[in-house]
C-alpha cells in the first residue's frame, strides 16, 4: 500500500434489502485506490497529529466498507479473524459454557462473544477503539473480561476499520501491545440505506443467518445526523450434524470419551475379591502383595422396558449386574454440543454534529446493542467421592447402605469410596442462555484555534459506556440434594422434600420426581463500566527547512469498574460442578502524552522526504502505580517509488479487573496425568509422588483453582517494526499492467512479566519429571491413591512472550480491457518464532526458565501457523463485479498422547500411537509414546462472490449479490488434542459450504 490508503466515503446512502444465500468472500483489505491526493488533514490510527500524508512510520491496514460488504459476514469479528496477521481468538464457533469453566483471569467463558487477536499475543493485548476512543470490555455473565467483544459493535455503523500492526502504548495507553483496531463510524451520510441478507450451510441446511440494516442520514453546512438500526439472527449448528464430532476418535468418541456415562461408573475398594474376579485384588500399599479388591465397574443394561414413566418402579439390582469398566463404556459428549452459537443482535446507533461557530463543533453519539445467545453442552455429569475433585460438598458424599437402590451391599465412604459418577441424560443437556446489553454515550467539542497565527486542532471528549450480561443455566443440579438423596435413608425421609436417588443404573432410573428434587436453575450476572475524560491538541507550530514540525499533546482520565455475581447456589458450593465466587473491583488512571514529528530532509536526491517521530506517555494507576513509555520511528521516502519506514516502542498492559480482583474459583481443564495407568507401577517419579500402582486417572478434566492477584504489575513490552513499500515505475511497462506494489514489513515483539497462570499441563508434567520438591509441584495435592484433589494455578507476572515474523504483500492492478478490470492482491504473514518462556526447575534449567517455540504448533485449542496467506482476485465489468479468494492456513503439529500412552516396560495397545492416530509416532524411537506428534496439514479455503448492479428500480439503486464460503467444502484437519468438536474452531471453519444471497438498495 504505497500510494494512499483507500478511504471509502459513503456520500450517497444505500437503501438495501439483502435477502437469501451467500458466497462468502471476506477478503482481507489493504485497500488502495488510484487517487494519490489527500486534500484534507486526517488523523490516522497510530498518531494524534493530523496530517495530509497518511502513509506514516507504522504499518496500518485499512478495511473499507466495501470490503465488509463483499465478505458476506455477519459480524466485524468474522472478518477480522481472517486477516493473515490475526491469531486464534474467541468466536461464536469456539465458546462453550459447559466445557471451559472459569479461566484464571476471571474473564468468564465469553459465551456468544467474538474477539480479535493480533500476532497471536491474545485478545487482551489488542486495543479496540471506536473513532479513536476506547470501547468497553466485555461482561460474559460468568466473569469480568479483559478484552472487547466485537459483537457489541454493529457492522452497520462501520465506514472503515484501521488496523495498526504495531505497539501503540505511547499514543493510546494500556492494552495496545500487539496493535490497535480502530473502528471508524459512518459520517456525513446522505439519504437512506437498507440491506437484508439470508444464508445457510448449503449441504446441511443449518446455521441460517439473516441480517437487516436501516441507515439514514442528512447533513448541511451547520449540522449532520446519522441513524442506524440493525438486526442479525444466526441459528445454531449442532455438533451432531458434522461427522468430525461423531467419529470414535480421541476427544470425541468412545475411544477417549468421558468417564461420566449415562450408565454410571463406580470405583471403590471392596476388601475382598468378589463376583468372579469383577473386583480384582491389587497392591495398594506398595509391598508387592495384592491385598485389596478394587472395584471399577459399570452396570449392564437390565432396564429394557423401563422408561422412568410415572407409576413404573425403578429396577433393583446387585453387583452381579455390573461389569468391569472399559474404554468401550466411555461416553461421547460431543454430539450434544454446538459448533455454532446461535445469537440474535439488535442495535440502534445515533450520531450527530452541530457547528456552534466557524471554529467549534459539538458532537454526540449514542449506541444501544443487545444480544441474546445460547450455548449447549452435554447433560451435566454428577461426580461424588473424594477423588471427584469438584471442590464442593460432593467430594464428601456417602453412598449409604440404606439407600434403597444401593447395589453394593455396603456403605461407600472415604477412604473406601474413590469415585462414583453418573451422567443423567434423562435430565437433558445443559443450556446456557445469555442476554448482553451494551450502552455507549460519547459527547464533546472539537475545533481549531489560532496561537501566534498558527492553527491548532483540539478536542474535549466525555465517554460513558456500560456492558451488562446475565446468564441463565438449565440442566444443572443441586449437589446438596444429591448428597442427601444417596445418603442415609432416615436422613432423607426426615426431610419432606428429599427423594432417594437411583444413580446406579442407566437412562431412566432417575425418574421425574428424582429429577425435580435435584434440578436447579442458576442465574449469574456481570457488568463493566467505563468513564473517560480526554483532551487532545495538535498542530504544526512552525516551519523547518524540510517542512512543518508536528506536535500533539493530551491528557485522559479513565475510571473502570466491574463485578461478577454468581448464583448463590454456586457461591455456597451447593451447585453441581465447581464453585464460583463473586468478583468486584475498580481502578482509575490519569495519563499524559506528547508526540512530535520532525521533518529532516525534503526534496533532495534520494530523499524526497525524511522525517522522524517520537512520543512519550505517563500513566498513573490507582492499583498498579505509575509507568511511562516512549517510542521512536521514522520514514524515508526515497522517491515516488520507494518508501522505507521503521518504529520502535515501549508498551504496557495494566492488569484488568478480573486479573486484579477475581475471587478464587475453579475451572475444569482437560489434562493428562502422566502417573495414570500402568506407568505408575514402573516410574520412580510417580512413586516419589506417592502415587499407588492401582491409580488410573478417572476423569480427563481436572479442577483447577484460579484467582486474581491484587499485587500484579503491568506487563511490559518492546516492539520493533521496519519495512518498505515499493511501487516500481518499470512495472507499468509490463503487459496490461496499470500498477504493481509491494509492501514488506518485519516485526519483533517482546512481552515481559506476562500476566498468566502457568500452563496446567506443563505444570503437572514438570511436577512429575522434577519431583515433589520442585516449584512445579507447589499447589498440587494428591490423595493416598494418587488422584489430584487440589491444583492451585493462580495468576502472577510469569515468564515472557516473544515473536518475530514478516508480512509480505503484493497488489497488482491490470488495465481495463474488453473483459473488464482486474486486481490481484496477495497478503502473507510468516511467523519466524513464537517463544513462550516460563519458570522451570533450576535443576534442569540453570537459568530458571524454559523456552518453547510455539511457531507451527497447535496447543490449547490454538494454532500458530508459520505461514498464512490470502490471495484475492477482484474483477469488474460494466454492472458486474466479482471476487475470488483463497485463504491458506499452514500446517501445524500437536502433541499426540494421553493417559494411555505406552512405554517399553508397559506397552498399551490403546495408546494413540498404537491405534495409528499419530502421523509422527514416537519420533525418538524410544518406544515411549509421550513424545508422539500429529500433523494438521495445510488447509486452503476458496470463497467467491458475484454482484450485479441493476441500477434504478422503482427509485432505488439496487444491487444483487450471491456468494459462497468454502466453495469446495474443505474439511478442517482433525485435532487429537482439541477439547471441542474434533477440530480447532478458533483457527478453522465449520465443515460445509455456506451460501447467501444479498439485495442492497440505496436512496439518495
Amino acid at each position: 500500500m504505497f500510494a494512499s490508503i483507500k478511504q471509502t466515503t459513503l456520500h450517497g446512502s444505500v437503501w438495501g434489502l439483502v435477502l437469501a444465500l451467500s458466497f462468502l468472500v471476506a477478503p482481507q483489505a489493504w485497500a488502495a485506490d488510484d487517487d494519490k491526493t489527500e486534500l484534507d488533514k486526517v488523523e490516522v490510527t497510530g498518531s494524534r497529529i493530523k496530517r495530509i500524508q497518511v502513509e506514516g512510520a507504522n504499518p496500518v491496514v485499512t478495511v473499507s466498507r466495501d470490503d465488509l460488504d463483499k465478505a458476506g459476514v455477519t459480524s466485524i469479528a468474522d472478518f477480522m479473524q481472517q486477516l493473515t496477521a490475526s491469531g486464534s481468538a474467541l468466536n461464536t464457533k469456539f465458546n462453550s459454557s459447559g466445557n471451559f469453566g472459569f479461566p484464571p483471569d476471571a474473564s468468564g467463558v465469553g459465551a456468544g462473544s467474538a474477539q480479535v487477536d493480533l500476532r497471536h499475543l491474545k485478545a487482551k493485548r489488542t486495543l479496540v477503539l471506536v473513532d479513536g476512543k476506547r470501547w468497553i470490555n466485555e461482561s460474559s455473565a460468568s466473569g469480568v473480561g479483559g478484552a472487547v467483544d466485537l459483537n457489541t459493535i454493529p457492522m452497520s455503523i462501520v465506514e472503515r476499520i484501521e488496523v495498526l500492526l504495531d505497539g501503540a502504548s505511547t499514543i493510546y495507553g494500556s492494552d495496545a501491545i500487539a496493535g490497535v483496531v480502530n473502528v471508524i463510524t459512518r459520517h456525513d451520510f446522505e439519504g437512506m440505506d437498507v440491506r437484508a441478507t439470508n444464508g445457510s450451510y448449503l449441504d446441511s441446511g443449518d446455521g441460517q443467518s439473516e441480517t437487516y440494516e436501516l441507515s439514514m442520514g442528512k447533513s448541511d453546512s451547520k449540522s449532520s445526523v446519522f441513524i442506524s438500526l440493525s438486526y442479525t439472527d444466526v441459528e445454531e449448528v449442532a455438533s451432531s450434524s458434522r461427522s468430525i464430532s461423531l467419529e470414535p476418535v480421541p476427544g470425541t468418541g468412545v475411544t477417549r470419551g468421558s468417564s461420566a456415562t449415562p450408565f454410571g461408573r463406580a470405583l471403590f475398594f471392596n476388601g475382598v475379591n468378589i463376583v468372579g474376579g469383577l473386583c480384582p485384588l491389587v497392591d495398594t500399599d506398595g509391598d508387592l502383595i495384592d491385598d485389596t479388591a478394587l472395584c471399577n465397574v459399570t452396570p449392564n443394561n437390565p432396564y429394557t422396558g423401563y422408561t422412568g414413566a410415572p407409576g413404573q418402579i425403578p429396577p433393583t439390582f446387585s453387583l452381579a449386574d455390573y461389569h468391569g469398566f472399559t474404554t468401550a463404556d466411555r461416553f461421547n459428549f460431543q454430539p450434544y454440543n454446538l459448533m455454532l452459537t446461535p445469537s440474535a443482535r439488535t442495535s440502534a446507533f445515533l450520531q450527530g454534529t452541530y457547528q456552534l461557530s466557524d471554529d467549534i463543533r459539538y458532537y454526540a453519539k449514542f449506541l444501544y446493542n443487545t444480544r441474546g445467545s445460547l450455548n449447549r453442552a452435554a447433560p451435566e455429569p454428577i461426580f461424588l467421592g473424594p477423588e471427584a475433585g469438584n471442590g464442593n460438598i460432593g467430594d464428601q458424599a456417602v453412598i449409604d447402605i440404606t439407600n434403597p437402590y444401593n447395589p453394593f451391599g455396603q456403605t461407600l465412604a472415604a477412604p473406601d469410596l474413590i469415585f462414583l459418577t453418573r451422567r443423567p441424560v434423562e435430565g437433558g443437556p445443559r443450556l446456557f442462555e445469555q442476554n448482553v446489553n451494551t450502552f455507549y454515550f460519547g459527547t464533546g467539542l472539537e475545533g481549531t484555534t489560532s496561537v501566534f497565527d498558527t492553527p491548532w486542532d483540539w478536542n474535549v471528549n466525555y465517554i460513558y459506556s456500560r456492558n451488562q450480561a446475565a446468564q441463565e443455566t438449565r440442566g444443572t443440579y443441586n449437589i446438596a440434594h444429591i448428597v442427601m438423596g444417596v445418603g442415609p435413608l432416615g436422613t432423607c425421609t426426615a426431610d419432606p422434600q428429599c427423594v432417594p436417588l437411583n444413580l446406579f443404573g442407566g437412562p431412566g432410573t432417575l425418574d421425574a420426581t428424582m429429577l425435580d428434587y435435584i434440578s436447579a436453575v442458576l442465574h449469574d450476572t456481570s457488568e463493566q463500566e467505563l468513564r473517560s475524560y480526554s483532551f487532545n491538541l495538535s498542530g504544526e507550530p512552525f516551519a523547518l527547512p524540510a517542512g512543518n514540525l508536528g506536535l500533539a499533546f493530551g491528557m485522559e482520565h479513565r475510571s473502570h469498574s466491574g463485578d461478577y455475581q454468581p448464583d448463590t447456589l454456586s457461591s455456597s458450593g451447593e451447585a453441581n460442578g465447581v464453585p464460583s465466587q463473586p468478583t468486584a473491583g475498580a481502578f482509575d488512571v490519569d495519563e499524559f502524552y506528547g508526540e512530535v514529528i520532525v521533518p529532516i530532509v525534503a526534496d533532495a536526491a534520494f530523499a524526497e522526504l525524511i522525517e522522524l517521530d517520537a512520543s512519550v506517555r505517563f500513566s498513573d494507576y490507582s492499583t498498579s502505580g505509575s509507568t511511562s513509555t516512549m517510542s521512536f520511528g521514522g520514514r524515508w521516502q526515497v522517491n515516488d517509488q520507494f518508501l522505507f519506514r521503521f518504529s520502535w516502542g515501549e508498551g504496557f498492559r495494566a492488569p484488568s479487573i478480573g486479573e486484579l480482583f477475581g475471587s478464587q474459583s475453579r475451572f475444569d481443564a482437560v489434562i493428562v496425568d502422566p502417573c495414570s495407568g500402568p506407568v505408575a507401577a514402573v516410574t520412580p517419579e510417580c512413586v516419589a509422588l506417592n502415587v499407588q500402582p492401582a491409580y488410573v486417572q478417572l476423569n480427563p478434566q481436572i479442577s483447577i483453582l484460579t484467582g486474581g492477584n491484587a499485587v500484579l504489575d503491568p506487563e511490559e513490552s518492546e516492539s520493533l517494526t521496519w519495512g518498505f513499500v515499493y511501487a516500481p515505475e518499470w512495472a507499468r511497462s509490463l503487459p496490461v499492467t496499470e500498477s504493481l506494489e509491494f509492501d514488506v514489513a518485519y516485526y519483533d515483539f517482546q512481552v515481559d512479566g506476562a500476566i498468566q497462570a502457568l500452563d496446567a499441563q506443563t505444570q503437572l508434567d514438570n511436577c512429575v519429571v522434577f519431583g515433589p520438591t520442585s516449584t512445579y509441584c507447589n499447589g498440587i495435592v494428591r490423595t493416598g491413591l494418587g488422584s489430584i484433589t487440589s491444583f492451585n494455578n493462580t495468576l502472577t507476572n510469569i515468564g515472557s512472550l516473544a515473536t518475530t515474523g514478516w508480512d509480505v504483500n503484493m497488489v497488482w492492478r491490470l488495465e481495463e480491457t474488453a473483459l473488464g478490470s482486474l486486481k490481484v492482491s496477495w497478503y502473507n504473514s510468516f511467523v519466524g518464532e513464537f517463544l513462550s518462556t516460563e519458570p522451570a526447575d533450576p535443576i534442569a534449567f540453570p537459568s530458571g526458565f524454559e523456552t518453547t517455540d510455539l511457531a507451527g504448533v497447535e496447543r490449547n485449542d490454538s494454532a500458530i501457523p508459520e505461514w498464512t496467506s490470502n490471495l484475492v482476485i477482484d474483477w469488474g465489468m460494466a454492472k458486474w463485479t466479482g471476487t475470488w479468494r483463497m485463504r491458506m492456513i499452514g500446517g501445524v503439529t500437536e502433541a499426540c498422547t494421553d493417559d494411555l500412552f505406552s512405554t517399553l516396560a508397559e506397552p498399551s495397545p490403546n495408546s494413540l500411537t498404537n491405534l495409528g492416530l499419530c502421523s509422527i509416532p514416537d519420533p525418538n524411537g524410544d518406544l515411549d509414546d509421550r513424545d508422539s506428534l500429529n500433523r494438521l496439514g495445510t488447509t486452503v479455503y476458496h470463497d467467491a462472490q458475484v454482484a450485479y448492479a441493476f441500477g434504478d428500480l422503482g427509485g432505488m439503486d439496487t444491487t444483487f449479490k450471491v456468494g459462497i464460503n468454502n466453495l469446495f467444502a474443505k474439511e478442517p484437519p482433525f485435532c487429537r488434542s482439541c477439547s471441542l468438536n474434533g477440530y480447532d474452531a478458533s483457527t478453522y471453519e465449520i465443515p460445509g459450504r455456506f451460501v447467501y444471497l444479498a439485495l442492497v438498495g440505496r436512496f439518495d
